[in-house]
């Protein structure tokens, strides 16, 4: 037979009851999961609720905002690993940009020196 136990905030706490417990032939409802809960809890800082079902209940709130987190990090670092692509994608753009321009220079230019030589070519027969 397990009793429940209220009030205690440590592990101390909580072995002191399980020994008190045990000299009654009984334990503590929960014992070794409330026990590790508990040394998470002083690990991290945190307050115990002093009952059980209140310090498992924080403790599933703390592991869900950990997980919430962690999957905001893995989204953050998905969208920077996408950016390096974009990047690339930006610089591809801009090169095929400038071979464009490159093209429509040198055609221009093959046209303006190929305008010259046909004048320059009809003015030469004209003083011939």
């Amino acid at each position: 037979m397990a009793i429940r136990v209220d009030g205690i905030e440590s592990e101390d706490e909580l072995r002191k009851a399980q020994a008190a417990a045990q000299a009654q032939g009984t334990s503590v409802t929960n014992y070794n999961e409330w026990s590790e809960i508990l040394q998470e809890f002083a690990e991290n800082g945190i307050e115990s609720t002093g009952s059980y079902a209140g310090d498992k209940a924080r403790m599933q709130e703390i592991q869900l905002a950990v997980e919430e987190y962690v999957n905001e990090l893995q989204q953050q670092e998905k969208i920077q690993q996408n950016q390096p692509e974009n990047k690339e994608t930006d610089k591809v753009k801009q090169s095929t940009e400038n071979d464009k321009n490159q093209d429509i220079k040198a055609t221009v230019a093959n046209a303006t020196s190929s305008q010259i030589m046909a004048d320059y070519m009809k003015y030469y027969h004209m003083l011939m």
